[in-house]
């Protein structure tokens, strides 16, 4: 079986019938057509994933992704670790927005003295660890409350944290750690440069991982496809093979596949239209019509597509003998949200 999480291909009925009715997409229309589909509330794409690969949410995504990054994972599998992102926050329209976390591009050189400067000012909470350019985790040395992930919050607005005493230490150091990156030579010479600066921090993803021992025998795929590092994570955690999303589908040897396809989700977030059509139309040609190639041909067993979202969610199953009830009609996107 070939299992899809595709995050940003929910929006509302109407919008998705209208993104898409001049849209060339056999593949996608005939499997939502022959197939069986199934609504869900709103989901998203972390719980997906979760579910998908018989983990608990929410994901301790801090943890997964220091897996996935290490060559030789270690003494990290025990303890308590909570992302800790650089971010540049960006006013629009009287708002501040998040803005997508690889516009910033830092290299390691900078990330590396950036996080030296803020240390002093985590050091309460717990100890910065730069993992890679774009991605920090924190040690955490005491409880963290939950916060929300930095994928969902991605070109769209910043919500301040929940008031109350868990927050309160949180955001007395991020305020701090504002005022540093602010003055900071790293990003004195990107905004020279003309480069989008670090001027905060976004926690997320907090919580250790789970005894890989008790998971291997409840893995229900053998390898996970994703340029996600927390997907790669998972893939090491439940030792079966982990490599990065191919340019499109092509028949493996793995039995049971999972691959997370993210590139609509952020034209999505960002109400990108034009760019979310374009992206479409690629995962119609780079995905759908393979795998639908592939059911015809015996080569694929089953299609499990998953599609996350904050309106509602959706799983369309489709197996080699439904392409035989040819009387099912093709059915458009629209379908896969509620009326």
């Amino acid at each position: 079986m070939l299992t899809l999480i595709v995050p940003g291909l929910i929006w509302t009925r109407q919008a998705l019938a209208d993104l898409t009715c001049d849209l060339p997409l056999p593949a996608f229309t005939t499997l939502l057509g022959r197939g069986r589909l199934n609504r869900h509330p709103a989901r998203d794409s972390s719980a997906m994933l979760a579910e998908s690969t018989g983990l608990a949410a929410p994901l301790p995504a801090a943890a997964l992704r220091w897996l996935a990054l290490q060559d030789h994972p270690g003494p990290a599998e025990h303890g308590d670790w909570l992302c800790l992102d650089p971010v540049r926050l960006n006013f629009h329209e009287r708002s501040l927005i998040v803005d997508d976390p690889q516009h910033l591009r830092l290299s390691s050189d900078e990330a590396a003295a950036l996080a030296a400067a803020l240390a002093p000012t985590l050091a309460a909470l717990g100890r910065i660890e730069v993992i890679a350019p774009g991605h920090w985790n924190l040690r955490l040395s005491a409880d963290a409350p939950a916060f929300q992930a930095l994928p969902d919050a991605a070109g769209r607005s910043a919500s301040p944290l929940p008031p109350g005493p868990a927050y309160a230490p949180w955001r007395q150091v991020l305020n701090e750690a504002q005022m540093i990156l602010h003055v900071h030579p790293v990003n004195q010479a990107r905004q020279a440069a003309g480069q989008p600066v670090v001027n905060s921090l976004w926690p997320w993803g907090g919580g250790r991982l789970p005894d890989p021992d008790t998971l291997t025998r409840v893995a229900t795929h053998d390898a996970i496809w994703s340029d996600d590092p927390v997907a790669r994570g998972i893939a090491r955690l439940l030792r079966i093979d982990g490599a990065a999303l191919p340019a499109g589908y092509a028949a493996t040897a793995a039995r049971a596949l999972l691959a997370l396809v993210d590139s609509l989700k952020h034209p999505a977030s960002s109400g990108d239209a034009i760019v979310w059509r374009d992206e479409l139309v690629r995962f119609e040609a780079e995905w759908l019509a393979p795998a639908l190639g592939a059911l015809r041909t015996g080569r694929l067993d089953a299609l499990r597509l998953l599609a996350p979202g904050e309106l509602a969610a959706a799983e369309l199953l489709v197996s080699r003998r439904d392409l035989w009830k040819f009387w099912r009609k093709p059915r458009g996107l629209a379908e896969l949200v509620p009326q």
